[in-house]
Parts: structure tokens; C-alpha cells; sequence
């Protein structure tokens, strides 16, 4: 029996020693690739719009993979970052998931990137408090600021505004029903290193 559980438990903790390096290297190229989602919405012409609102935004939150599993129905969801404004810059950036049935992606589409630009602290509690589900949180509007328009009237009001930019036959995301939930796993240490502080950079930079 003892021998059982030390080998259990060694096994335990090489399970323990072997994930944490792997979970470091996924926070790390998702925060890299967030870093080139801010990139492509500088070069977005909705970019003058977004950044506006980006200077008095509570926080934003960006998705820079969201993947649908099907050809009209299916699962689709995405990991991303929440960086909270801390006076002119941002904070230490925070790990959520997005997922629902279907996002209303038009057929064909493959992935979209996603920067939620969260203007209202209602919004912010709401995404922090955990199990999100846009369109059916009360008082929280959120309206869309689409790929390629620039000063969208819809852009304007929402205590959520959503930039996206997608690839396939992309005409457009719909978020209700969607839920945005903490990923523990990825919280559960202290986010720092080259690719949190250039993605922090990044966003401080935007004028």
C-alpha cells in the first residue's frame, strides 16, 4: 500500500513540475498573439474610433483566436486577456474564456479576433465575477465597432464595445448568449515576463 501511494504521489508531483512549464508557455503565446491583435486594430481604419475609447475605457479584454468548430451550428469559443486601466497604463493582465453555441458567424468562417473595449464598471464587475453571459447581463448594453468602419454610430453608448476582424466569409459576430468565464488554471500565479510587459506597453502607447 505504501509503495502504491509514493508512487502515486510521485507521480503527482512530476504531473505538477511538468505543467507548470507548459502553462507558462501557453500564457506566453497568448499573450504574444494578443499583442498582435492591438497590432491589427492600430492598422484597422476603426482605429481613431477605438482608440478614444480605449483612453477612458475601465478595461479591455481581447480574444485573439476565436475559432468556430462547424459549418453553420457547432461549438465555437476562444482564451484571452482581460488588463484592467491603472491611471494612463494598464494592469497585470488576467486570463477568461469565451464560448457558446454559436456566435453567429456566417458559414465559412474561420477564426476571428475580438478586443472588447469595457467602458462601465457594471461591465467590469460583471467579467470578473465570472460566468459573463453577454446580452443577458441587466443594465450592460454592448454594441460593435466592425472591422473596417470607421466611426461606426453603434460604437457609441455601450458599456461593452466589441472590435472584431475575421477571416473566411466574415460578415459580423453575434455575442448574445455568449459567456466569459476566469480560467483559473492560468490565474492561479502571477502573469509577468517580456510578453505581459510588451502587451501592457502596447496598449499604453495607444493614442
Amino acid at each position: 500500500m505504501k509503495t502504491a501511494f509514493a508512487a502515486f504521489a510521485g507521480a503527482a508531483i512530476a504531473a505538477i513540475v511538468l505543467a507548470a512549464p507548459a502553462q507558462a508557455a501557453d500564457k506566453a503565446e497568448l499573450l504574444h498573439d494578443a499583442n498582435v491583435t492591438v497590432n491589427h486594430l492600430k492598422s484597422d481604419p476603426a482605429f481613431a474610433t477605438a482608440a478614444r475609447m480605449l483612453h477612458d475605457a475601465r478595461a479591455v479584454y481581447i480574444v485573439p483566436h476565436l475559432v468556430k468548430g462547424g459549418f453553420v451550428f457547432g461549438a465555437e469559443g476562444g482564451s484571452g486577456v482581460v488588463l484592467r486601466r491603472t491611471g494612463r497604463g494598464w494592469g497585470e493582465p488576467k486570463f477568461y474564456d469565451m464560448a457558446s453555441a454559436s456566435f453567429g458567424f456566417q458559414a465559412g468562417l474561420q477564426k476571428a479576433e475580438l478586443i472588447f473595449i469595457i467602458n462601465s464598471q457594471a461591465a467590469l464587475d460583471g467579467i470578473e465575477h465570472g460566468n459573463f453571459k453577454l446580452g443577458g447581463q441587466a443594465g450592460v448594453t454592448v454594441a460593435t465597432l466592425s472591422s473596417g468602419a470607421e466611426g461606426a454610430t453603434t460604437a457609441h453608448g455601450g458599456d461593452i464595445v466589441v472590435w472584431s476582424s475575421g477571416t473566411g466569409l466574415f460578415g459580423g459576430v453575434a455575442f448574445n448568449g455568449s459567456v466569459i468565464t476566469p480560467d483559473k488554471d492560468k490565474n492561479a500565479t502571477p502573469t509577468t515576463g517580456p510578453e505581459a510587459m510588451a502587451l501592457r506597453a502596447n496598449l499604453a502607447g495607444v493614442r
